[in-house]
């Protein structure tokens, strides 16, 4: 199995520091606001359950859905999601199709069908082929999951409107040009999510 490349808070400044000498796009932004702090979250079922509330919302309201869901329980677990009423989750603001979402990952992380830990050591496709089969687990949550909570380095989330947005303003081409088989180039993809949004929102 070939090296899984991550980042942390120790190699990240790092990565970008390679990527702006490459590429003259990144090395503008980083110029103007400095490296990004990396966006971090635990490899967690309580992670993904926060990603599926992100999916086609801003992120105020999904936070306010998952503060709302920990109040009432604490940790978020899948066996508390289970327990948990249609009524009870949409008290916390789930929709009908996430509370499907969510139940449906709880039994599948209960059973062990999916092992959050194990997924740390498999390759990206070999994860994003495992949380496919899951209803409502698309190709933008395993991207942000995989960025995120596995802090994998060679990827790009397009299905990602704001950002790919951001990416045709910073360099000034069409989104679907990146999606060859560049490796080189795809893992100065990867720091776009991070440098693009903080391009964006300056």
């Amino acid at each position: 199995m070939s090296e899984l490349l991550q980042f942390d808070t120790n190699n990240f400044q790092g990565y970008c520091e390679i990527l702006a000498k490459r590429d003259k796009h990144l090395r503008q932004i980083i110029r103007a606001h400095g490296c990004p702090t990396p966006w971090i979250r635990p490899n967690t079922f309580q992670t993904l359950v926060l990603t599926i509330l992100e999916q086609q919302v801003s992120l105020a309201a999904a936070y306010a859905a998952f503060n709302r869901l920990k109040n009432k329980i604490g940790l978020v677990t899948p066996a508390k999601i289970l327990a948990l009423t249609d009524q009870e989750l949409r008290d916390c603001y789930f929709t009908r199709q996430k509370i499907t979402y969510a139940r449906g990952l709880a039994e599948a992380v209960q059973s062990k069908k999916i092992r959050l830990k194990k997924m740390e050591e498999l390759p990206d496709e070999i994860v994003r082929e495992q949380l496919i089969q899951l209803k409502g687990i698309g190709n933008w949550t395993i991207d942000v999951y995989l960025m995120h909570a596995l802090r994998r380095t060679d990827l790009f989330p397009l299905g990602d409107i704001a950002l790919v947005n951001s990416l045709k303003h910073t360099k000034k081409i069409k989104p679907r040009c990146f999606q060859g088989k560049n490796v080189s180039y795809s893992r100065i993809l990867a720091s776009l999510p991070h440098d693009c949004s903080h391009d964006s929102l300056a």
